[in-house]
């Protein structure tokens, strides 16, 4: 039986996106960096990646002590799945355009890991979401002009859909949120697979 109650969302991740994919879909949640290092499951297989960077993630907030009692946390990771390998943030201008070199004028398989860890129970639910993403065939000049915005640096993949590299993405498969950071689907899932529902974490005012 789901737990109909007004349940509290912690989101363990300074993106921008995924905050703002969450407020649109009617969820305010407390933000509590996570302060994980990426870089040390380095290796892995992408999904595998993306999962235990989430579940890192979700537990390190979890155990903060200025989690409202209670609260589920939501612990999020994306890479970009090229010719087997998993990208993450590109971090230098330099790799961020070697990185286009090789996507453009062809399909990435964008993979988000999701790990909602409930305060209350200390149970936790992980699950990836995948989209198929087909870049534009963009020119070296596009390249060089998008990676100077700083735009790529930061973001899983070195493209964004909901900003401006929205104009290089000519076109995607399966789930949009997904591709900007986190999947609503998905997370409705893990909400429901904890015992709680997912219209209980809109936020009770509705849109503001």
């Amino acid at each position: 039986m789901a737990d109909h109650r007004h349940s509290c969302l912690v989101l363990a991740s300074q993106s921008p996106a995924r905050l703002q994919t969450l407020r649109d879909a009617g969820i305010e949640p407390v933000v509590i960096v996570s302060g994980v290092d990426e870089d040390q499951l380095a290796g892995l297989p992408p999904v595998e990646l993306a999962e235990q960077l989430a579940v890192l993630k979700a537990e390190a907030v979890a155990k903060r002590p200025e989690v409202p009692q209670g609260a589920l946390v939501l612990g999020c990771d994306s890479v970009l799945e090229l010719d087997g390998e998993a990208l993450g943030k590109p971090g230098t201008p330099e790799e961020a355009v070697r990185r286009w070199q090789a996507m453009r004028g062809r399909s990435g398989v964008l993979v988000t890991g999701h790990c909602v860890v409930d305060t209350a129970t200390g149970r936790q639910a992980t699950a990836s979401a995948a989209t198929t993403v087909h870049f534009a065939d963009v020119t070296d000049e596009e390249i060089a002009a998008y990676v100077a915005t700083g735009e790529p640096l930061h973001v899983a993949g070195a493209f964004t859909v909901d900003g401006l590299g929205g104009a290089f993405v000519s076109g995607i498969e399966g789930d949009f949120h997904n591709v900007v950071g986190v999947s609503l689907p998905r997370l409705r899932e893990l909400v429901a697979e904890l015992g709680h529902s997912w219209t209980g974490l809109w936020t009770s005012s509705g849109s503001s």
